[in-house]
């Protein structure tokens, strides 16, 4: 791990996608922190540290996290990084795992997907989709 301007060692590239993972499912559920922080009888402040990856995640707090967000723990490993094993780059233009995750962490992101995934019809779906990459492409 790098030390940072601070003298503290860098988080985790694993803890930041984890926190990453909690953070965009707890918004995915409409929850604040001072919820799950409630349900795990924490400080809203520890949840934060979670989020960012600053403070590790053990695993029974992992366990507690999980149930209280609906989830199994492994939901919060699926896309993670691995030693050793780097998965290859995104091609030009294209989004890292990471940054799809972190946008999904947003409350934006969590809007678009319920929105998107209330729409029944997979015509109209479709449309949306080609609607989004005809405006992005402008």
């Amino acid at each position: 791990m790098s030390a940072t301007s601070t003298g503290r060692k860098a988080p985790n590239a694993i803890d930041v996608h984890i926190g990453q993972k909690i953070r965009a499912r707890r918004v995915h559920l409409g929850m604040s922190q001072g919820k799950l922080a409630d349900a795990l009888r924490l400080t809203f402040q520890q949840v934060q540290k979670y989020e960012k990856g600053v403070n590790r995640v053990g695993g029974s707090r992992l366990q507690q996290i999980s149930d209280a967000l609906g989830v199994s723990p492994s939901h919060f490993f699926n896309g993670a990084p691995t030693d050793g094993k780097r998965a290859a780059p995104p091609n030009e233009g294209e989004l890292s795992q990471l940054e799809i995750t972190s946008f999904l962490a947003t409350r934006d992101g969590a809007t678009l997907v319920r929105s998107y995934l209330a729409i029944e019809q997979k015509p109209l779906r479709q449309a949306v989709i080609d609607l989004m990459r005809t405006i992005a492409r402008k």
